[in-house]
This record gives structure tokens, C-alpha cells and sequence, in this order.
């Protein structure tokens, strides 16, 4: 299968925690970084995931948030550290490919934004993924 999402990490479930619709899933990306996915209780289910599934997280490049300061005092648990790699800006937005321990991401941010954070090749920055905008899929 083929996809359009461009950010796949590798990873393997830490925890499974079910409610009554939601599930929240615990991975431990190749990288080594701990992110949180919340996911329906029956898709949890139906991928059997339990701690030691290995699993891939899919982000969309538009639910990739950027920070080049303290990101402190958010609800956003996942906090990726990373460091530019590359901008490509068109007329409204622009792709910024940030390489993270274990692989690489892609934001989709607008062309203002990367202006106005300064962004260019080299920068540090933290990429900010809220647990419901990351999917799972069974390796």
C-alpha cells in the first residue's frame, strides 16, 4: 500500500491504556524518543496492539507543528528536537524537513511562519504533534 502521509517513524508500543471510545497508545520511536498516539479504543483493538507491537506512527506534514523556543506550558505532549534540513517555500506555504533521532519529518508550515521563526538549514527546532493527529498502522 501506498500513502500520501510523508512522515512514517518506526517504533514499538510501551502501553495500552483503553477507555470507553478512546485508547491511548505509548511508543518508544527507533529513535528513542516517547510519543503518545490517541487512537479509537476499537481500531486498538482491531490491530492488536499490547506493549511490544511493533508499529509505525503516521503524521500528515500538516499536523506538524514547528518551535524554535521553550514550548513549556502546552497540552502538546509530543515534542520532537530536531534540526532543519532543508525549506522548500512556494507562494503561500513552504515544506520544512527537519531530521529527528531515528528518521526524518516534514512539516507543512506557511512561508510566514518559516519567516517569521527564521528557519533555515541548520536550525534547531522542536517538532510539536498533538496524540490525536498520529495514526498507527501494524508492521
Amino acid at each position: 500500500m501506498s500513502l500520501s502521509i510523508r512522515n512514517h517513524l518506526p517504533g514499538i508500543v510501551t502501553s495500552v491504556t483503553t477507555g470507553e471510545v478512546m485508547a491511548t497508545v505509548k511508543v518508544r520511536l527507533d529513535g528513542g524518543q516517547d510519543i503518545t498516539a490517541a487512537i479509537t479504543r476499537e481500531a486498538a483493538t482491531e490491530l492488536g496492539l499490547a506493549a511490544g507491537s511493533a508499529v509505525r506512527t503516521l503524521i500528515k506534514s500538516t499536523e506538524v507543528a514547528l518551535s524554535v523556543g521553550s514550548v513549556d506550558g502546552l497540552s502538546i505532549r509530543n515534542q520532537i528536537p530536531g534540526t532543519v534540513e532543508g525549506v522548500a517555500t512556494g507562494g503561500a506555504m513552504a515544506g520544512v524537513k527537519i531530521s529527528v533521532a531515528g528518521g526524518e519529518l516534514t512539516a507543512a508550515i506557511t512561508k510566514e511562519a518559516v519567516n517569521d521563526l527564521e528557519l533555515t538549514p541548520g536550525s534547531p527546532v522542536t517538532a510539536l504533534i498533538k496524540s490525536t493527529e498520529i495514526s498507527l498502522a501494524t508492521a
